[in-house]
């Protein structure tokens, strides 16, 4: 039984390969995936391509904390002078291997269609090659303004000749080519499967029957699937599909209905609203204003290891994340801010102007009143389970001369 994806080596390396060695002396041979990917590997690790010299890719997408950011670090400041903030959370770029292009009417889960797919928050890069893109040029991050800036920092790294060795001696004198040469290596590093899709979690080897959960942890794992209960599974499907390993997520954008992060410096403007995939960062889908704050579901896997969650990074540990899904609608007031007349201001990070698409499946399909999908013991059980999903994990060994 496979434990992973297919290894879907971008096209964009293959291209920006091709592409450059059409100009490269006589038949020099096409560079290989694991040439291409060490080229991607140190260039992810290389602060000196960011304006400030000390933003790599690497500095918010730490391999402790499985790709994601360090504590601490899931909103950092970017930009020439490491001033600028940022406006959503860092996500982990493990297990995105087989995230499909975005789509409308995306279907993962039978029954299940609407938008989904695609990389980042809002789904709008539809390659890795495409999300590496966006840092190296945003403003607020490794700021590098155009790709010709990108390339001209990259040919005076320690690494330029093994760059030119594959992508051509002329490389760096074709700009355009060189800089979908140097995102395809981003993508081709991001599909090395032991950095980025390693399968190591307790769950995992749970799947290979190398080890038995606890009960607590069989408890939690039965709330997660059941749809009146934890209802995780409905958007970050768990099951093993095709002989593949669960990535947990569906790829499906929604609306959770979050509260505002207030500490995001552009929040403190009370006309700016994030709004995925309606926009402002996205703007392909500027006249849906049903997909106003709709998000792609992340995978799960490393969750324990984050201390910022949902694309905003309003909360700030698993337990109150859970908790926010059982009383939601119960208890709104721990979760959003009061109006003047000292009502609940619920979903205080949508505009008037847009529609209820707000998530009311379980368990957010309570009211004030109801009883709540889980009891505090059960919230423990379930995040018992949520860590058994951390890499890294090596199952007991038995003791020395046991029986076998």
């Amino acid at each position: 039984m496979l434990c992973t994806g297919a290894l879907a080596f971008g096209a964009d390396a293959r291209t920006a390969a091709g592409t450059v060695g059409a100009g490269a002396p006589s038949a020099a041979p096409a560079p290989s995936q694991a040439q291409i990917a060490a080229i991607g590997r140190k260039m992810f690790f290389d602060p000196a391509l960011s304006a400030s010299g000390k933003m790599a890719c690497a500095s918010c997408h730490d391999p402790k904390y499985a790709y994601g950011p360090p504590p601490g670090r899931a909103i950092p400041l970017g930009g020439p002078h490491l001033d600028q903030p940022g406006t959503r959370a860092v996500p982990s770029l493990r297990y995105l291997q087989n995230v499909p292009p975005f789509a409308e009417l995306y279907h993962f889960v039978d029954g299940d269609i609407g938008p989904g797919g695609g990389y980042t928050w809002d789904g709008r890069a539809p390659t890795l090659a495409d999300q590496a893109r966006l840092p190296l040029l945003a403003d607020n991050e490794m700021a590098n303004g155009t790709p010709e800036t990108v390339v001209e920092r990259l040919a005076h790294t320690e690494y330029a000749r093994e760059f030119r060795d594959a992508f051509g001696a002329d490389v760096f004198r074709q700009p355009k080519v060189a800089f979908a040469a140097a995102v395809a290596a981003l993508a081709a590093f991001q599909h090395e499967p032991a950095e980025f899709f390693p399968y190591t979690s307790k769950y995992d080897a749970f799947l290979r029957g190398d080890v038995d959960l606890t009960e607590q942890e069989a408890r939690g794992a039965a709330l997660f699937k059941d749809p009146a209960k934890g209802n995780c599974a409905s958007c970050h499907v768990s099951s093993i599909r095709n002989g593949v390993f669960p990535t947990f997520s569906d790829y499906d954008s929604m609306n959770a209905g979050v509260p505002r992060n207030r500490a995001i410096a552009a929040n403190a403007d009370p006309r700016y609203f994030d709004l995925g995939l309606y926009g402002p960062a996205r703007a392909d889908l500027a006249g849906h204003k049903e997909y106003c704050a709709f998000f792609r579901a992340p995978t799960l896997r490393n969750v324990a290891l984050r201390d910022a969650f949902f694309h905003n990074g309003v909360f700030h540990s698993l337990r109150e994340v859970l908790q926010f899904y059982v009383d939601r609608d119960i208890h709104p007031e721990k979760w959003y801010p009061r109006n003047e007349d000292g009502s609940v201001h619920k979903f205080d990070d949508l505009p008037p102007e847009c529609p209820n698409t707000i998530d009311k499946d379980p368990p957010l399909n309570r009211k004030p009143g109801d009883q709540p999908a889980l009891t505090d013991a059960e919230i423990e059980d379930l995040q018992a389970f949520l860590l058994t999903l951390t890499d890294g994990y090596s199952p007991p060994q038995a003791p020395a001369g046991a029986a076998q």
